[in-house]
Formats: structure tokens, sequence, C-alpha cells
């Protein structure tokens, strides 16, 4: 039972995420062959239709119930958007000569837009949840992956070209146990690659073509200020014992919360099948884990490409399991009692 839902969750994740990009992407080029330019209103409505019927059967994919007004909305928004952002110059000509098209497809966004910053206006005044607040409001207005995308984009270069001391990352009331130690030789070293394969790789490519090599320079530093920013987050993202429970980190990479009331036991000695099992996540890196947590009932790890993958036993590595092992024994205790 438990592999068949994750399957159809995995299928459900693939046709709601990854379909479609490719459609519209496919799309998109069609719009630009020499059929679509010699019939360009036909080719601008089936691309408007298949755009919008997409963005919608991804929606009702995501959705488990029947999707909202607003979230209707915003598809039909989006999709008037990438139509118009995405044509080609006849294409769009013929959009703009079509008053009833162009108008439809402006009310569409701005009725989107005002009924979203509405809705972004009273996730502001709410009280609650007033950390994440900013990010729920822009949810509203732009789509939620894209707004946790570009936040953890800003995190990481923040971190990578801002933050070199002071403390970690630790709410009040929570005790953290750091993960790092074992990962810097191996981090340094990687660093340390990085920058020699990036210097050969600009001189050998500089030699045969100066724009590409402007090209792979840019994206071989991007890629090292974001190395750079993972690297340090496993320093200032440690693992949380909080009153409600332990909060499992590993940098940006993972971020899995488990209740107290869901922990069914503490292991600290392990044979390697009990790692190696199916119902075991692994958030050790680079290295064996050295604490395994038995769950009372499984849990769910959201993946982007492995959809949802249920797990009863979550390992991780410490640099000093043995703070940590004491003090949630004695939470557990406390909440046994």
């Amino acid at each position: 039972m438990t592999t068949e839902a994750s399957s159809g969750f995995s299928a459900r994740q693939l046709t709601g995420k990854a379909a479609p990009f490719i459609i519209v992407a496919l799309v998109v080029t069609a719009v630009r062959t020499p059929l679509a330019a010699t019939y360009p209103l036909a080719a601008l409505l089936l691309f408007l239709w298949i755009v919008s019927d997409t963005l919608m059967l991804s929606l009702m994919a995501r959705t488990a119930g029947r999707p909202s007004g607003h979230a209707i909305l915003g598809v039909l928004a989006a999709a008037s958007f990438t139509v118009w952002f995405s044509s080609p110059s006849d294409i769009r000509e013929v959009l703009w000569g079509t008053p009833v098209i162009a108008g439809g497809m402006a009310i569409i966004i701005l009725g989107h837009l005002a009924w979203a910053t509405m809705r972004a206006r009273r996730v502001l005044n709410a009280p609650e949840n007033a950390a994440n607040r900013w990010i729920a409001a822009a949810s509203e207005i732009l789509p939620a992956a894209l707004v946790r995308l570009a936040v953890t984009e800003l995190m990481v270069i923040h971190m990578a070209l801002f933050r070199w001391g002071g403390p970690a990352d630790v709410p009040a009331n929570c005790r953290a146990f750091p993960y790092h130690k074992h990962l810097a030789p191996m981090c340094a070293t990687l660093l340390v690659l990085a920058a020699i394969e990036i210097a050969v790789f600009h001189l050998l490519i500089g030699h045969w073509s100066r724009s590409m090599a402007v090209i792979m320079f840019v994206l071989s530093d991007v890629g090292f200020v974001y190395m750079v920013g993972l690297i340090k987050s496993f320093r200032f993202r440690p693992v949380l014992l909080t009153p409600e429970g332990v909060r499992i980190r590993a940098g940006f990479l993972i971020d899995q919360f488990i209740p107290l009331a869901a922990i069914g036991g503490i292991e600290t000695s392990f044979a390697g099948d009990r790692v190696r099992d199916p119902a075991t996540l692994d958030t050790s890196l680079l290295a064996w884990p050295n604490i395994l947590l038995r769950l009372d009932q499984p849990m769910q790890r959201h993946s982007l490409l492995r959809g949802s993958k249920p797990f009863s036993i979550i390992g991780f590595r410490l640099d000093d399991p043995e703070p940590f092992v004491r003090l949630l024994l004695w939470r557990l205790g406390q909440k046994a009692s």
C-alpha cells in the first residue's frame, strides 16, 4: 500500500512539475516555425489554448480537491503572460492587432494582480507566522515555487558573500548541535579543486573563443559562489533540538522536522543494513551516520525528483553525539511522564 501510494505521488509530482515545462517549451519552439509565421492568428490562438490548458491541468494535478478561484485566475494570468512574453514578433503584432484577445489577457492579468494584492495585504496584516509573512505574501502574487526558489537563491548568495562570522542560526529555546567539523577538510579540498578547475578551464577556453570564455567564466564563478554558500551553511544551520522535536538540517540541502511524539527510540550502535534499508532516510553528508532515530509511524520526505519518500528511520551525523543523545533521552522521558 505504501509503495503504491508513493509511486502515485511521484507520478503526480512529475505531471504537475516536469511535464508543463516540457510542453510549454515545445509550443514556444513550434510558434517559431515557418508554418506558424504563415498563419499567425491561428498560431496565437493555439499557443494561448495549449499553454492555458497545460497549466490548468498542472494545477489540477497538484491540487487534492477543487482548485480555488484565485488559483484558477492565477493560472490564466500566468498563461497570458507566458504567451505575451515568449511570442515571436510576428505573432505579438497579431496579438496587439486583435483588441479582443489583448484586452481579455490584460483584464485577466490585472484581475489576478488586484485579487492577489488584497490577499497579500491580509497575509501581511495577520499576527501569526510573522517570520515568513513576506514569503507568503509574495506567493499570493507569484508562483509559490518560484518565490521559494528566489528566497533560497538570495539566502545562498547572502551567506556566501556577506556572512563570514558570527553565531549560527539558532532560534530561542533551541539547542544547537554542529556537524560541520568532519566536513571541513573535504569542503576545503572541493573549494581548492574548484578554483583550480575554473582557472584552467577559463585559460583553455580563452584560446578558442573569447565570448565562450566569458560565458563559462560567469557560470563557473556563480557555481563557485553557490558552493561557498552551501559549505558555509553547514556551520550556520546546525541540527536543532527544539521544545517540540528535532530539526535535522544539512545546510540548505535538508531541513526535516521530527516531532518528539513521533520518536520511538534512539540508536547509536547499528549495522550497515539499518542505514541502507529503504525505510531509512540518511541525511549525513560524505560520512556515515552516528545517530538513528526510530519513528513510531512513517513520515514523508518530499523530493522534486523522487516525489514523496516515506521513512520510518532517520539517520544523521553530529560532531559530538553524546550531549544530544542525553538531552533527547531526557526530553523523551519528560514527554512520557
